[in-house]
Order: C-alpha cells, then structure tokens, then sequence
C-alpha cells in the first residue's frame, strides 16, 4: 500500500520531488501539485504526468478532490509561505516535510537523526549546505568532541532560484543552529557561496572542525563510512580528497573560535572536501545543491510513510 503525498511549489525543486516521488519510490505516490504560478513548468509536466493541479497555491490544494486521501505534504516554497502553510495544514492532520529554511519543527538529516522524529507533525530539511555537510561534523563527533565546526556551500548561481536567493539569512541561521542541534558542534557556523562561474560548477562543499587530539584513523573511518551512506540515496555525493588534519598553532587566531578552557590544549583543524552532482531527472547535475535537498525529502518521506504504516498495522 502506497502512501499518497503532495508537493506545494511549482519551481525547480518542487517539480523534481514530484518526479522522483514518480521515478524512485515504491511507498510514496504523487497525487497532487500546486504552484501560484499557471505558467510554470512544473505545473504543466505534472499535467502531463496525469497529476492533479491547481496554482491557488495552499488555499487550492486543500479544495482539490485528490486532498482528502494525502497523508505527507512536501512544501518546496520558501520560508515566509511556510509558516502559512503549516498553519492551514497541521489542523488538518497532514504530515509536513518542509524544504525550506523557516525551521519550525525539527531538523532531520537522514544518515544522522533519520529516526528521531518519526511522530512530529513537521520535520525540516535545513538546508543544501546542511544535507551535504551535517552528516560529516556528525561523523567526527562519533569519534571526538567538536569545538567547533565550519562549513562552505558553494554553489552554481544557475542553480540559486528565487526562493534561495530570497533565504540566504534564512540558510545560515538555519544551517548554523543545525550543525549544533544535529551534528553535534559545540558551536557552529555556515556560509554560502553563489559562483557565477560559465560553464557552471558542481556544488562543492567544505567542512572545518576544531578538535582536541584524537584518533586520526578513527575520524577517517567514521567520515568514509558516513559519505558511503549518503551515497545510499544521494550517488552524486563524494569526498574529493583524502581527510586533512593540520595542528593549530598556540598563537594562531582560530584559537579564537574554541571555548575559553580548551584555548591552550592541543587543537587539530580537520577539513573534508565534498562534491555533490545531481542525478538529473530534472535539474541539471551540477545542481547538487537541490538534488541533495530533494533525495533527502523523498528518504525522510518514505521513513515517516513506513513508521506509520507500521503503527496502523499494530493497531
């Protein structure tokens, strides 16, 4: 038995959910999309694709016959539009996985807190930057406490749409709160780069971690072994070179960045070098950025289908 879902948002992000929801999953069907724009391709591919539509946006897909058997609602729109949409639809006892920055139920990172919300209303994708590099501040926190961890999305401009262009405070905070909820830092901190580079680029991006001393060994095994799930449903996602590890001098700045006690202990910068490129089903490859994003949603989607597929069945 399938679980029916949803997709607000008609834009690049929305519309490829909509069709890896089609191409890749056995347990999540599409049975609706709604945009705000009648134009837009996404919602005349799902046309196409014998989805029902409508470009009311929220107010049109509650109206839309298909609604009533919807049980997971992806929401590909932006962070302000969200917090409507979670009004109008928790009420009406859906399930929100919210693909933009607005935060307000937890975050989820499939390889590292997949299951830890299995019965929330809304769970939250964080970020691109945060889907890619979370998982690996996690991995070293396995192994050793993080002082402090850095990460650095660069991305295409091509790539960057409207609602990503409009939540770059939202994508810091976000992403930054998450690397210390979820991966674990003691203190986290996130930047984005749009490159506007011709032809454009893969996404690449760049983890920093403060430790104290620690296994080196230990952390490279824990960081493959996380890469290789990522992997599982993100095959584009790899590390680009081999796990760096550089002493922090006494008097070097970055001190700074480590709590008061911990300034004048032996201090080692990890940096992990990542490279994301998209499957393509609708966006080009080098839009790692959103497939890594989607391919998490459609994960996230399927585990909270199956955890309450399971509860019925122990009813």
């Amino acid at each position: 038995m399938t679980t029916k879902v949803a997709v607000i948002g008609s834009g690049n992000i929305g519309t490829d959910l909509m069709i890896k929801v089609l191409r890749l999953s056995e347990s999540l069907e599409i049975a609706a999309m709604a945009g705000i724009d009648p134009a837009s391709d996404g919602l005349a591919r799902a046309r196409r694709l014998k989805v029902a539509t409508t470009h009311g946006g929220v107010d049109g897909l509650v109206k839309l016959d298909e609604f009533a058997d919807v049980s997971i609602v992806f929401d590909a729109t932006s962070a302000g539009a969200h917090r409507r949409h979670d009004e109008i639809l928790r009420p009406l006892g859906r399930t929100i996985v919210d693909l933009t920055p607005a935060a307000l139920g937890p975050y989820v990172v499939p390889p590292v807190n997949g299951d830890a919300h299995l019965d929330a209303g809304n769970v939250n994708m964080v970020t691109c930057g945060g889907q890619a590099t979370i998982p690996i501040v996690a991995a070293v926190a396995t192994v050793t406490p993080v002082h402090y961890a850095e990460i650095v999305a660069s991305i295409s401009s091509r790539s960057a749409g409207p609602g990503t262009r409009a939540n770059i405070d939202e994508f810091t905070e976000t992403t930054s709160a998450a690397i210390e909820r979820v991966g674990g830092a003691a203190r986290g901190k996130a930047i984005i780069i749009l490159n506007p580079a011709e032809p454009p680029l893969i996404m690449r991006d760049t983890v920093h971690c403060l430790i104290g001393e620690c296994d080196e060994t230990a952390v490279i095994a824990a960081v493959e072994e996380m890469a290789a799930r990522v992997q599982t449903y993100v095959p584009g996602y790899r590390l680009k070179q081999k796990v760096q590890f550089d002493r922090v001098a006494l008097d070097d700045p970055l001190r700074s960045l480590l709590p008061a006690a911990s300034r004048s202990d032996q201090t080692t910068k990890v940096s992990v070098f990542l490279e994301v490129e998209g499957a393509a089903h609708y966006l080009p490859a080098y839009a790692g950025n959103l497939d890594i994003m989607t391919s998490a949603a459609l994960r996230t989607a399927e585990r909270l289908a199956a955890h309450r597929a399971a509860e019925v069945a122990a009813r």
